[in-house]
């Protein structure tokens, strides 16, 4: 909670159950199946279509995919630092190839980081999360979680919906596949059920 002079204590760890922290885990490791399951499954005409109507800023499909990625590259730079750095996408530039690959190692560091920030370790290395030097700075935690979860949850809709716009609608098994968690949990190696 932050103090009166607006600063954020990162004296001490949420407490989490185990269970909890495991699932929160194993939710966010699903995360990025979904955004391979749309990729996968992307009509590549989408991939930098023009926007339909007026665009006003408005980003391509190729673009979210590289913000989702560079997102992360933030939030990994601003709370885990003593974690590799990893290359950015130029929206303008990359391939689904080359966004399927980048997620993958993206969404692999930031389970690292999520995994540290969970711990109860009084040593932990990832006390805090920040979003960027735009916001204030969080306690590392739940809320870190859900954030990191809703911001990736949020642009996956908006690519679904943009997609059917453009003319180049998703198959049933990748904008369906993405609410068969139980499929998603085996497909990553987990041996419980989403719990």
């Amino acid at each position: 909670m932050p103090s009166r002079s607006g600063k954020v204590s990162t004296a001490g760890p949420e407490i989490l159950s185990t269970t909890l922290r495991t699932s929160l885990l194993e939710t966010y490791s699903v995360n990025d199946a979904m955004n391979q399951l749309l990729l996968a499954h992307l009509d590549p005409r989408a991939w930098r279509a023009a926007l339909p109507g007026p665009t006003r800023g408005g980003r391509t499909i190729a673009a979210m995919f590289a913000h989702l990625h560079n997102s992360r590259l933030v939030w990994l730079k601003h709370s885990a630092p003593h974690l590799k750095c990893l290359a950015p996408l130029d929206p303008a530039r990359c391939t689904m190839k080359q966004a399927a690959t980048a997620h993958k190692k993206s969404a692999a560091q930031c389970l690292r980081m999520l995994t540290d920030a969970l711990s109860a370790d009084p040593k932990r290395r990832v006390p805090k999360f920040s979003r960027g030097s735009w916001t204030p700075i969080w306690p590392a935690g739940g809320t870190m979680f859900a954030y990191m979860f809703s911001h990736e949850a949020h642009h996956r809709g908006q690519i679904i919906m943009l997609a059917h716009q453009l003319g180049y609608r998703l198959p049933d098994a990748a904008w369906g596949g993405i609410w068969l968690w139980n499929k998603l949990w085996k497909q990553v190696g987990h041996t419980t059920r989403p719990r």
